[in-house]
Order: structure tokens, then C-alpha cells, then sequence
């Protein structure tokens, strides 16, 4: 199907979906291929129109089933907004394209990770899913690669997301070389544009960020790299929620945590609407 945003898009047939995750495909100017994105609408929702967007964005080695498919988030989110603790909301969940063991949702030479997620994964949805549109507030959280993601981008552009969260999050560039395959890291750094920490573009855009929370388990390898983040915010007089919670960099954290960006996201809808 040709349109004026992408190249072609491509959306699941409801008959064949399972659990509410629909799944669209489309070819954008901003990626060396194809970019995929699993959504979900919550139940009950066909006549809504504006919903609340959530982009959930995955770590290294993932793709875009696996907040649904290693972390049950629908099914999670579904559950709060049945218990009346969270509106309903709309999760858009994309690959990050799939650099190597990760793009880190950077502008690269040859294509622009970061635009894919500001641009084009809303873009897709207000094209093919009625639930939601240019009128939408947004979020971004992400974990661990998703998290170094979420809080550059909720950081560097205020004006479209409204809150954002960070799950176990890589803070500085330099540390997703632990997970890449060795000898491979190389390739990631050659690639990118520019190598930020996300304390230099929380500072950068100081002025101008909205609320923001970020956790990570207290056996994660990257807790001390969360603590320094936190205690440099403080020093900063940057305002921002933290939190530790006992878990290891694992699915099991990501899937009872997430609960927590849930919440913090309706606490920020409620000032939006206020």
C-alpha cells in the first residue's frame, strides 16, 4: 500500500492477531530497510479516538515482540486499567532495526535510528491505528539500551513527550560495548553521528524536560552507573524521581517494574489534563 509518509506500510489482519497485538511493517526514509512495530490497544477501545501513546523501547539482542512476548507488558497494562490504577493507553513497540547487537537509538551516517522512533513510529500509528492521533499525548520508556534510548529522547524533545522512563538503563554510550559481541562494538561506534551520555542531553535540555523517573535492581551491573546518574542530577538540581528495587538485569525485573513507569505516566496524564 503506497502513502505520502512511508514508502509502503503493512498492518496485521485482526482474524490472525492473538492477544490484541496488532503488528505493522513499514519502509521509512529514516532506515537502511524496513522498521517493525507491535502495538496494543486495549480492550473495549474500537469507538476511542486520541488515546495516550506509550513507545516501550526494547535492549540489545531484542526486537519488537519482546515487551510483549518476554515481559507480558499488555497484559500488564490491561490488568491496570481494569483495576482503574491507569487509563487506558496505547503501546507502540518498536525494533530498533536491528544494528548489529544494537543502534541505540542513534542518528547514524547511513540512517537515523533516533528519527525512526520520533518520527516514524508515530507517524505509523496515526496512519493505521484509529485508536490514536497527532492529538495523542506521549511517553517513552525503554529498558536497558531502551532506557539509554527513552531518557536521551523523552530528554532532548519536551514538546513531544510528555514524560519518560527508564528501566536498568545504559547511561553512558560507552557501555553498551558489554554487551555487544566482542570485537563488534567497533562497528556502533564508527557508526554513529555522536556519542552522548545521557547526563549531557538531561543537562542540555535542563530548561526544559518534563518529569522523568528511572530505576534499576540492586544487583544489576548497572546500578552504579544509575546511582552516579542520580547523585549528578542532584548535584544539578535536576528534579527527577529514582528508584532501587531489589532484582537482576533480567525479565523478571522489567516485567514487575514496568507497573511502576505505568504509574508515573498516569500521575503526568493528570497534570496534562489539568
Amino acid at each position: 500500500m503506497m502513502n505520502h509518509a512511508f514508502f509502503t506500510t503493512e498492518i496485521s489482519d485482526p482474524r490472525f492477531e492473538s492477544q490484541g497485538i496488532r503488528h505493522i511493517t513499514v519502509k521509512s526514509k529514516n532506515l537502511p530497510g524496513r522498521g517493525d512495530v507491535s502495538v496494543y490497544v486495549p480492550k473495549g477501545m474500537e469507538a476511542e479516538r486520541n488515546l495516550p501513546i506509550v513507545t516501550l523501547l526494547h535492549g540489545v539482542y531484542g526486537s519488537h515482540w519482546a515487551w510483549s512476548m518476554k515481559a507480558g507488558v499488555h497484559l500488564t497494562l490491561q490488568a491496570m486499567i481494569e483495576a482503574g490504577e491507569v487509563q487506558p493507553m496505547v503501546l507502540a513497540m518498536p525494533s530498533d532495526a536491528l544494528f548489529e547487537d544494537g543502534s541505540g537509538y542513534l542518528p547514524h551516517h547511513n540512517a537515523n535510528y533516533e528519527a525512526w522512533i520520533v518520527e516514524d513510529v508515530p507517524a505509523a500509528l496515526i496512519q493505521l491505528i484509529p485508536q490514536v492521533s497527532g492529538s495523542s499525548v506521549q511517553f517513552i520508556s525503554g529498558l536497558s539500551m531502551g532506557g539509554y534510548g527513552a531518557l536521551r529522547l523523552g530528554a532532548k524533545y519536551p514538546t513531544q513527550y510528555k514524560a519518560f522512563s527508564g528501566l536498568s538503563s545504559i547511561t553512558r554510550f560507552e557501555e553498551i560495548e558489554s554487551f555487544y559481541e566482542p570485537g563488534r562494538f567497533q562497528s556502533l561506534q564508527q557508526a554513529v553521528v555522536r556519542q552522548e551520555s545521557v547526563l549531557e542531553v538531561l543537562l542540555r535540555n535542563r530548561h526544559h524536560i518534563g518529569p522523568f523517573h528511572f530505576d534499576c535492581g540492586l544487583t544489576d551491573p548497572l546500578i552504579a552507573a544509575n546511582r552516579e546518574l542520580h547523585r549528578a542530577l542532584d548535584e544539578y538540581g535536576i528534579i527527577h524521581s529514582y528508584q532501587e528495587n531489589p532484582g537482576k538485569h533480567e525479565w523478571s525485573y522489567w516485567e514487575k517494574y514496568i507497573r511502576d513507569s505505568f504509574l508515573f505516566f498516569r500521575e503526568n496524564m493528570r497534570i496534562v489534563n489539568s
